[in-house]
């Protein structure tokens, strides 16, 4: 555009063009102010929501893997022929047929559970499939939620002391209890069958409840509850009765 029709151009609009006044900028700023602290809720509930979920979710996964194992694992104990009588053997491992202990840390439920099974893993250090002595205990994690711990010796191998040597099989729990019955169906939070009272006897049904730590509300808890019985010990009764 040649100079002087850009002059004529600029001296017929100068009277049209002008920018915002102070007001104008005051007014939006407070729209978009307003129109910001209607959606922000929404868009941090949508995102609160979805971590719950996905919180959840893992929780259920997690419950879902650890009551698999420790039903496979109870459903398969046994009471080796050689408990109480093999003098070789440490004295704690050798009287531990089956000894499901009533623990608690700070008030809440944190039982420990050791038995022989018959569901060994094996890894790659170790091939040899077969039977096993399972340990399950719990420990304090620093948040003062709880983690299992699974320890699993092969047989013919010296296991590890107590609450020692095992892998973690879930985190984020709030509580882990056990509860024992008996052929009459009477309950015991306590089996001990290197004691008197259950000698050389296995449960008949053993109660297991799982309680989570929600991580994204810490006052929520989700339990979960089954129940596992033990052929060993019916035909042990059986065969007894």
């Amino acid at each position: 555009m040649p100079l002087f029709e850009m002059k004529s151009f600029m001296k017929l609009y100068k009277g049209k063009l002008h920018g915002f006044t102070l007001l104008e900028i005051l007014v939006s700023i407070a729209i978009f102010a307003a129109i910001v602290s209607v959606l922000y809720p929404s868009y941090t509930a949508t995102f609160r929501n979805i971590e719950y979920t996905e919180s959840e979710a893992e929780i259920y996964r997690m419950a879902r893997v650890a009551m698999e194992r420790i039903t496979r694992d109870i459903k398969t104990a046994y009471i080796p022929s050689w408990v109480n009588e093999d003098e070789d053997k440490d004295e704690w491992i050798q009287e531990t047929g089956f000894l499901g202990e009533d623990e608690d840390i700070n008030g809440r439920d944190a039982d420990s559970l050791r038995f022989f099974c018959h569901e060994h893993l094996a890894f790659k250090e170790d091939n040899m499939p077969g039977n096993a002595f399972i340990s399950y205990y719990i420990k304090e994690s620093q948040d003062e939620s709880f983690t299992l711990y699974r320890s699993d010796t092969h047989e013919f191998k010296e296991p590890p002391g107590e609450e020692t040597g095992g892998l973690i099989l879930c985190e984020g729990l709030h509580s882990l209890k056990f509860i024992y019955f008996d052929e009459n169906g009477e309950s015991y939070h306590n089996w001990d069958s290197s004691g008197d009272r259950f000698r050389n006897r296995l449960p008949v049904m053993v109660s297991i409840k799982l309680e989570f730590t929600h991580g994204a509300d810490a006052e929520s808890v989700i339990r979960f509850m089954t129940s596992v019985s033990l052929p060993m010990a019916s035909n042990r009764y059986e065969k007894t009765s």
